[in-house]
């Protein structure tokens, strides 16, 4: 009888921490838990007495009729079993999103600062909301007070590269929604389609709205599928999806692309391009296309101008976004009205009439009570006087325009473009890039390079949801859940109060919300993540495995081995093998992974490098060259390879002891759409104390048309060496006739090998 009391009390201890548990995201700052709960039930009245409240009392109940299955009443009063809605609307612009959300056994009481305030108290209350249907509604007594870090919170969405129905551009907008998020950056016209109806201009989509075929699979791709493909939005359904957006406390921005990203509006009015280019088709394929606005006519910027006409009055947000990213200038450095206006405007170059192009257009909008934001090349040539910029380049840009006190959005890919893969493996075909959750989360959008007052120009940041391989609204879901989550307490929460532990515990609870929504959302949270080690004596590699969840089993195999092993600590491999690791949650088997080792004279040595590999490709630094990890996936798994821009990489690897060699084997990487190109030429350098080499031999390893990955191997007479001196050169520029030529390339370096 004692032991089972003791169970009992155990038992209710657990329940009682469980129920303590409060699972909202994102965090807010400040949560009381109380005792008692309150039950939400069929009789319990939506108490409102402002018309304009009836938002949020909308969008609670239609909440509750898609999850569970019925509404409440609503009423200007009530007494007992209440959720009262109240707005004050009496308070500067620095609070205008705050609200507080107190729960007793009687009722709730939602008491915003101002309207907004009260629509976010909501969404609060949504998460108190148990995550398992056909159960009570009972919620815990809580005391929050809350209010958001930053002003811009913001989710992107292109509809050019694959167009969505308006159905699901609003439930796109519900997600916004319920993680608090109040900007909408809606990418409407690409060099694959133009989105948006012009009534003055219908061939835009009458032409520009639909491309003959779509590549098939990941650039460069294996063919066309030869299916016609498009769609628009008429005027009529962008206004519905407006107001669609207003009362949900949410700002479309437009985006209007320009002066590059303009095949589809060049395809519809070929007179807006540079005369001889041409013919126009709306592309196809992904990447960056020659064929931009033709800069030197003022019949664009009057089509421009006339776009933006009915753009603004579709849209009413404060902002107008014009692109301005990756316009190449090869059309305009051969054009003679470009060329003409450079000279009759006293610019020195096509980087200045970048720079003109998109100063003309901000004094349009600005003419007409707007401003414009722009991508972080219109810094490029001199940055429009009241122009905002996303930062999206890395956090460079951003840096800038602050210092000079030009508002920005942080949006680097480094942290927040949700079309890069969640998994170290290909689930499903990405762009390429890595951006796990953690990543996501621990971003923080202020530079350390800002002082306190430039730092009050970084209005916010946003993820950018680029869909070259998003044709479904499903894999948009796939692609930015759970890392919206992650984002919006970024944006919303202090950084004192941010904790990836807590929100680890919290995140759980959000799994089983995305269950209720019926969203498909991505298990990568969950994956087993590798490292490669070098181990104490450089004899062999050490492989580390560990998950972002510890409340499961991680088990390992050895090739050839039938009977999985705990896994407790990195496992040394000295020879080419393979390593199945398991991670079970109970009996379910959460993700495997295989990791196959491939030995050489080099794998697991010391090596030095005499520069580091570029901030934003690090790999694994220098011992990612000798990992024994070949990389078979290009560009897509970036922690497998090393980057240099300019520069050579000049590597010594220590054997060891003298060993006899005959063979370098230099491991690169190939992807001309991401200015990626092979090495220009390879040496090899020999030593047997590590300070004076001698040239073993020097091979050029350029290869014009290289695939995905490619071995350039050097063999040359044996010779009897400890250290062995790899220097890679990079191409000084993109060939000419490929995509960008003239600018300096990216050099992706994955494995060298020595025999």
């Amino acid at each position: 009888m004692r032991n089972i009391v003791m169970l009992c009390t155990v038992l209710l201890f657990s329940f009682s921490s469980f129920s303590q548990q409060i699972n909202i995201i994102p965090k807010p700052a400040s949560l009381q838990v109380k005792p008692g709960n309150f039950i939400i039930s069929k009789k319990t009245v939506i108490a409102v007495n402002d018309e304009e409240d009836t938002k949020a009392a909308d969008f609670l109940n239609d909440y509750l009729q898609d999850v569970y299955g019925f509404k409440l009443n609503v009423d200007k009063q009530a007494s007992k079993n209440y959720i009262r809605l109240s707005t004050k609307n009496t308070v500067t612009d620095s609070a205008i999103d705050s609200y507080s959300l107190n729960v007793i056994k009687e009722g709730v009481t939602i008491e915003g600062a101002t309207h907004i305030g009260t629509f976010y108290g909501i969404q609060s209350l949504i998460q108190l909301l148990p995550v398992i249907k056909n159960t009570q509604l009972v919620i815990k007594a809580v005391a929050i007070q809350d209010a958001p870090r930053f002003a811009y919170r913001g989710m992107h969405l292109d509809v050019g590269r694959h167009f969505f129905p308006v159905s699901f551009v609003k439930k796109y907008i519900d997600y916004l929604a319920l993680h608090k998020m109040n900007y909408f950056h809606w990418h409407l016209t690409e060099d694959q389609g133009w989105r948006i109806e012009i009534k003055k201009y219908p061939r835009l989509t009458e032409v520009g709205a639909y491309r003959k075929g779509t590549i098939i699979g990941h650039y460069p791709g294996t063919g066309n599928d030869s299916i016609p493909y498009g769609g628009f939005y008429t005027q009529d359904e962008i206004k519905e999806v407006v107001q669609y957006a207003a009362d949900r406390y949410i700002t479309i921005i437009p985006e209007i692309e320009m002066p590059g990203h303009a095949e589809a509006a060049l395809t519809s009015y070929p007179w807006l391009g540079c005369p001889g280019t041409g013919p126009y088709k709306v592309e196809e394929t992904w990447g960056v296309f020659d064929n931009v606005f033709c800069a030197g006519n003022d019949s664009t910027f009057m089509f421009l101008q006339d776009v933006l006409d009915e753009v603004m009055t579709l849209f009413p947000s404060k902002y107008i976004h014009i692109g301005g990213d990756e316009c190449p200038k090869t059309n305009w450095k051969k054009c003679p009205l470009c060329q003409a206006r450079i000279k009759a405007e006293g610019l020195k170059d096509e980087h200045e009439l970048q720079s003109y192009f998109i100063q003309r257009i901000e004094k349009y909008l600005n003419s007409k009570g707007r401003q414009i934001i722009g991508w972080d090349e219109i810094l490029e040539g001199g940055l429009a006087p009241k122009a905002t910029v996303m930062s999206w380049r890395g956090e460079e840009g951003g840096i800038a325009a602050a210092q000079q006190h030009h508002k920005v959005i942080m949006t680097p890919g480094t942290y927040v473009y949700f079309d890069h893969s969640q998994s170290t493996k290909e689930d499903s075909v990405t762009i390429g890039g890595y951006l796990p959750l953690q990543t996501v989360y621990n971003y923080e959008p202020i530079p350390k390079e800002l002082n306190a007052e430039e730092a009050k120009y970084i209005m916010g940041a946003q993820a950018n949801v680029w869909t070259e391989y998003m044709a479904y609204p499903s894999k948009v879901e796939y692609m930015i859940f759970p890392r919206m989550s992650a984002l919006s307490e970024v944006l919303w929460t202090a950084p004192e109060k941010k904790s990836w532990s807590d929100f680890q515990k919290r995140l759980p609870a959000q799994f089983k919300r995305y269950d209720l929504w019926k969203v498909h959302y991505s298990n990568a949270y969950y994956d087993i993540n590798y490292s490669i080690l070098p181990s104490a004596n450089y004899k062999g590699i050490l492989i580390k495995m560990e998950t972002n969840d510890s409340t499961g089993k991680l088990l390992y195999a050895e090739s050839g081995k039938h009977y999985p092993k705990n896994y407790t600590t990195p496992i040394l491999v000295k020879n080419t093998e393979g390593l199945t690791g398991m991670y079970y949650k109970g009996t379910k088997l959460m993700d495997s992974i295989t990791i196959n080792v491939a030995f050489n004279k080099a794998t697991g040595k010391k090596i030095t490098l005499a520069e580091p590999p570029a901030k934003y490709y690090p790999g694994n630094g220098a011992f990612t060259l000798v990992d024994g990890i070949q990389n078979t996936a290009g560009v897509t798994h970036a922690k497998e390879f090393i980057g240099y821009k300019g520069t050579d990489l000049a590597a010594i690897i220590d054997l060891g002891s003298a060993q006899s060699i005959s063979q370098v084997i230099v491991h690169a990487i190939s992807k001309g759409s991401s200015q990626v190109y092979p090495p220009k030429s390879v040496e090899v350098l020999a030593s047997t104390d590590g300070t004076n080499f001698k040239s073993l031999a020097t091979s050029d390893a350029f290869v014009q048309d290289a695939g995905p990955t490619g071995n350039f191997t050097i063999n040359f007479d044996k010779s009897n060496t400890r250290y062995v001196k790899v220097v890679v050169h990079p191409l000084a520029a993109i060939p000419e006739g490929k995509k960008s030529a003239g600018e300096q390339p990216w050099m992706f370096i994955d494995e060298i090998e020595v025999n």
